[in-house]
């Protein structure tokens, strides 16, 4: 690096830049990103799936909804036909009520009925969100998605 000391320095201005007080703040940056990095990604160890989808037994008994959205409204299906929030849980109500009768006072958590949500992908969230928040409410503690595997690859793996 070149340092002008006297002379005629005072007619033209100086064009160097004295780049070493940059350097040591980069290194000084680097040194503490180097060290806080991993103090701040914390990550719990887990085993995660490889299953991409897992197929589904269908009972008589499980509830198939349909979630899909018209013009900004959430229009939501029990099988064919459309329900309104307060019908579908009402629906689910006495669904659930009929099942825990059928079935008697032996019951398992197995075989109580199932929902599963077949959402259209344009499909706000609040729209599934609100569908999956109903049928809790209604006493549902299965509550499943239904999607299309990829065409032509394998579904498992």
């Amino acid at each position: 690096m070149a340092m002008s000391v006297g002379g005629d320095s005072a007619e033209k201005p100086m064009s160097e830049i004295n780049t070493t007080p940059l350097v040591d703040v980069m290194l000084v940056l680097l040194i503490i990103f180097l060290i806080a990095v991993p103090v701040v990604i914390q990550t719990v160890p887990l085993k995660l799936p490889n299953v991409r989808f897992e197929p589904t037994t269908t009972k008589p008994e499980n509830v198939s909804l349909s979630v899909t959205s018209e013009n900004g409204q959430c229009k939501v299906y029990w099988n064919l036909t459309p329900v309104s929030s307060d019908e579908l849980r009402t629906r689910a109500v006495e669904k659930l009520k009929a099942e825990i009768e059928r079935l008697g006072p032996n019951i398992t958590a197995d075989q109580l009925p199932e929902v599963h949500i077949r959402a259209d992908v344009n499909a706000p969230y609040r729209c599934v969100g609100g569908t999956i928040y109903t049928m809790q409410q209604a006493g549902f503690a299965r509550v499943g998605f239904i999607s299309e595997p990829p065409p032509g690859g394998n579904p498992r793996a």
